[in-house]
């Protein structure tokens, strides 16, 4: 095909998809060199996509705003595409709102997911083209990829290889990444424990979180407990109950996905990120660290931090019969049982085992 002069990328949600979401950007932007790409993605998020230094434009959507949010989007687009408009809208997402962003681009070729691999199926009728169904069970990093292949006319088996995650942090981010990280774990091998939102199913419990940070703390390693905004209150609650182990540090609140992708890139070799199916754990994970993730409701194999290879997954066992459910909401008699049947013991077992693992190699 003719390479392409405006290119519109839109996945407008969640963090973590987003992040799963760059190889396809990085595949694009190798490929067309001389493209001007513009990413569509919600407010909340564009933080994290504005540091691509190969990307043209971000046009930022405020999820909240109604019809005026619709309105500036439909400027944004107008502005980006300029007198030759959009050739082509890539929908990474696959549901109505992104649907109706496709609507808005009035791109000369618009390609996005089959309807089997989309949340909402119909969603699919404003796309003119689709990428062929996924396999069952697909990585939800592959099945980006699946539209990079569609475009570009490759094996999906060679993208995936290929695949980058990182998100182009610079040498100033970088340093300030070393320095937080010196600040949070000043010895021993770093531990970066994330806590997950109070009432989520896929969210370890905090009193295991607790017991983890104590026993990984005595075990040797430097234990740093980190909560973002919706978890800064519990947060706050753990830095009071373990104010006496000099081992343990916290970042209470923290903003910024790319600062916190930075203190993960510093992080050695020797260094393990825990946490649930989430955005830091995919930042993390695309940064080079590796995590283990605390599975409970998710299937690793879908949406796991790439490559699966490199990381870990962990649930109760034996696992419930309903595990994975993929579900936002628990529906089992006993709560999540996936996750408050995973001991910290068990947890801290698995860590030394991948850290034994890794220094045999």
């Amino acid at each position: 095909m003719i390479p392409p002069r405006n290119v519109l990328l839109v996945r407008l949600s969640h963090l973590g998809d987003v992040v799963q979401t760059l190889p396809l950007f990085h595949a694009l932007r190798e490929a067309w060199p001389e493209a001007r790409i513009g990413w569509a993605v919600q407010t909340e998020f564009a933080q994290l996509v504005a540091g691509l230094s190969a990307l043209t434009r971000v046009l930022p959507f405020e999820r909240r705003g109604g019809a005026g949010a619709w309105a500036a989007l439909r400027r944004e687009i107008a502005a980006f595409g300029g007198a030759h408009g959009i050739d082509l809208v890539v929908d990474a997402q696959g549901n109505w709102k992104s649907a109706g962003v496709v609507a808005l681009a009035g791109a000369a070729r618009s390609v996005g997911y089959a309807p089997a691999d989309r949340r909402e199926r119909t969603s699919a009728l404003l796309t003119a083209e689709w990428s062929p169904p996924a396999a069952r069970g697909t990585h939800a990093l592959e099945r980006a990829l699946g539209l990079a292949a569609h475009l570009l006319a490759r094996p999906l088996a060679e993208l995936v290889a290929e695949a980058r995650l990182d998100v182009d942090l610079t040498a100033s981010e970088l340093a300030e990444g070393r320095a937080q990280l010196s600040a949070l774990c000043p010895g021993g091998p770093p531990l970066l424990l994330h806590l997950g939102r109070p009432g989520d199913p896929r969210t370890w419990p905090a009193e295991h979180m607790r017991e983890l940070a104590r026993s990984g703390a005595d075990a040797g390693w430097s234990v740093a407990v980190i909560s973002g905004p919706a978890e800064a209150d519990l947060g706050a609650q753990l830095q009071r109950d373990l104010s006496a182990e000099p081992r343990i540090r916290h970042w209470v609140a923290q903003r910024g996905p790319r600062a916190f992708a930075a203190v993960c890139a510093a992080a050695p070799p020797t260094a393990r990120f825990v946490g649930a199916d989430s955005a830091p754990l995919h930042l993390a994970a695309s940064s080079g660290l590796v995590c283990l993730l605390l599975a409970g409701p998710q299937d690793p194999k879908r949406t796991g931090p790439w490559p699966p290879s490199r990381h870990g997954s962990m649930t109760a066992q034996p696992a419930p019969p309903c595990q994975p459910c993929l579900a936002r909401a628990c529906r089992h008699t006993n709560g999540p049982v996936c996750l408050s049947g995973l001991a910290p013991r068990a947890v801290l077992a698995e860590l030394d085992a991948i850290r034994a693992s890794r220094r045999a190699r």
